[in-house]
Parts: structure tokens; C-alpha cells; sequence
């Protein structure tokens, strides 16, 4: 019999490499999507024939207790979330809303419904914010930094205090960022490399970026999603740190990008003071050592392979823009 899972948050870039590595493994794959006029699946256009999108919405938790009485997951995947930290502080309170009461009533939809559903919950790097200690682990203390890491926190906990309380297979996965073709442009990865692209095709001059010496661990999306997996299959449920081990500043991600590119990343690259965070997260850097021990996880690509994928994906949809050609999602 095929295991069925739920993934909100599937039109994200977590969540297209998520329905694939699902897909895969032969999973019957169902995406949570909230009803909106402008529908973004641009990544998951080469799935929809093989998943299946059903509406509902974190803030409302009637539509989620229907959703999973109707579908009865094996596994749910919570990755649905405000997700872009910057924005967080525009809008405080609404990515409270999301990210922390939405897990809340995913949590309770689930216990109420079917309290044998395995649940994942995407956690973040950003918890550690201001780094008591690094590398951070599963027990660094958090010190987040943005609303975004604070309401990551709460989801985190909560999720916590659920498995404790209920007895229920939730997880955590305390991801380090993790990028890929499909990143969105607002992310500094996605940003450079479309900026690197531009450049070398004429069809810009400069790229503003704000803190060049912000220290980041990243790692490939695919690579993550596949520790997601792994944490539900476990036989006891628990938290893991999933992360490359290996960190790098702005600079450096420009400087790959640029080079990539055969461009001089002095000639183009202006550091612009409007785009720096009101309270920065300096030096976040994961040890995944549990996670290798325990679930047998280890990344396959590595920062510069990472990057370089993503400049050639950028050039070549631009190239295709220009052309006139349908855009086409990276398969990596």
C-alpha cells in the first residue's frame, strides 16, 4: 500500500523537492495550498499531474482539521510559513499568525483527527540568532534575532510540548539555509546569482547588496529535504540540526557567482546601508553530527557547486526569456 503524505507549503522550493523525493519513493503526494487569485506554482508546474492541490489555510483551522480527515496522511510536512526574514519585520504580527498559532493549529487538526499522523515541522537556523555558541546544536540555546526567529521558536517548542503532551511523532528539523535554482529573488543567494546572470547578459550594470561579511551555512535544498524524510522514518521521534558544517560570508558567494560568470565582482556589486537588517545574525554555522550518527544524513552538493548551478540556471532563464522560450524549472 502507498503512503500518502500531506505537504503545506508545496509550491515553495522545499516543497517541490519535497513532492519529487516523495514521488519517488512511490508516495500518493497531496499539496496544501491556500486559495489566492494569483496562484504561484511555477514550481511545481512539471507535478501537477501528479500531485494532487487541496485548499486550506494555516489561519484557519477548520479548513485543516477537513483537510487531513479527508485526505488520513501517513506523514505531514509542515512547511508552510512566512519565510523571508527581512519581511518579518514589516509585518510582526502576521508572521506570528503563520508561523507560530498556524503550527499550533496544524498540531491540534492533527492530535483531534488522527494522532498516529507522523508531523514534521520546519524549523530554522534563525532560533540561534545572536549564537551562544558555535557550531550550534540541538542544545545551543536560542537568542533569535528577528520576528521571524522568534516565531520560529514558539512553533518549535510547541511542537515540543506537543510530542511530550500527546504522544505524537512530531519532529523539528532545525535547518541551516538551504538554497537552490528555485530559491525566490528576494533571498541574497537567489539575488547574486540572478545579478551575476544580468550582468554577463547585458541586461544589467550593478547589484546592491547590504552586509558582505554576514556568515551563512548553506546548503542544497534537494540535499534537505531528503533529512526531512529520514526524521519521519525513525523509530522514536526527535530534533536534528541539519546543516553543511561549512561556512561562508557574502563575499565569498559573490565572489563564485561573479567568478562563475567571468566577471570582476568590484566592477558591479554596491553595498547599499538601506539594506541591512535592523539586528543582524552574524556567524550561524550547524554541526550535524547527530543527524549523520543517527539518521545516516549527509549533504551531496557542495557551496561552490551549489552556486554555480544556480548561476547557470539563472542564465539560461533569462537567455530563454529574452528568446521568447517557455520558462522551465530547474531539475536540480
Amino acid at each position: 500500500m502507498s503512503k500518502r503524505a500531506i505537504i503545506t507549503g508545496i509550491t515553495g522550493q522545499d516543497g517541490s523537492y519535497l513532492a519529487e523525493l516523495l514521488l519517488e519513493k512511490g508516495y500518493e503526494v497531496v499539496g496544501m495550498v491556500r486559495r489566492s487569485s494569483a496562484p504561484n506554482l511555477w514550481r511545481i508546474e512539471h507535478l501537477l499531474d501528479r500531485v494532487t492541490l487541496k485548499p486550506a489555510d494555516l489561519l484557519d483551522q477548520l479548513s485543516m482539521i477537513r483537510l487531513i480527515d479527508e485526505v488520513r496522511p501517513h506523514e505531514l510536512y509542515n512547511l508552510a510559513a512566512m519565510s523571508f526574514v527581512p519581511a518579518s519585520w514589516d509585518q510582526p504580527m502576521l508572521t506570528g499568525e503563520y508561523n507560530s498559532q498556524g503550527v499550533t493549529r496544524l498540531l491540534d487538526a492533527v492530535r483531534r483527527v488522527d494522532p498516529g499522523i507522523r508531523f514534521y515541522q520546519a524549523s530554522s537556523s534563525e532560533m540561534f540568532g545572536k549564537v551562544r555558541e558555535t557550531p550550534q546544536r540541538e542544545t545551543t540555546p536560542f537568542y533569535p534575532r528577528s520576528p521571524y526567529g522568534v516565531s520560529k521558536v514558539f512553533a518549535h517548542y510547541i511542537t515540543v510540548n506537543y510530542r511530550e503532551s500527546y504522544n505524537l511523532f512530531a519532529v523539528s528539523g532545525m535547518l541551516f539555509n538551504h538554497e537552490s535554482p528555485r530559491r525566490g529573488l528576494e533571498f541574497v543567494t537567489r539575488k547574486v546569482t540572478d545579478g551575476a546572470a544580468r550582468i554577463k547578459l547585458g541586461l544589467a550594470e550593478t547589484l546592491s547588496i547590504g552586509n558582505l561579511d554576514a556568515h551563512r551555512d548553506w546548503g542544497f535544498a534537494g540535499d534537505y529535504v531528503r533529512a526531512m524524510w529520514m526524521m519521519l522514518q525513525q523509530d522514536q521521534p526527535d530534533d536534528f540540526v541539519i546543516a553543511t558544517g561549512v561556512s561562508h560570508s557574502v563575499r565569498q558567494l559573490i565572489e563564485i557567482a561573479f567568478g562563475h560568470a567571468n566577471l570582476e565582482w568590484q566592477k558591479h556589486v554596491r553595498v547599499d546601508p538601506a539594506l541591512l537588517r535592523p539586528a543582524e545574525v552574524e556567524h550561524l554555522l550547524g554541526d550535524s553530527t547527530k543527524a549523520r550518527q543517527v539518521l545516516g544524513w549527509r549533504p551531496e552538493v557542495d557551496f561552490e557547486r551549489l552556486v554555480q548551478m544556480m548561476v547557470d540556471a539563472d542564465v539560461e532563464r533569462l537567455s530563454s526569456a529574452r528568446a521568447g522560450v517557455p520558462e522551465k524549472v530547474s531539475t536540480r
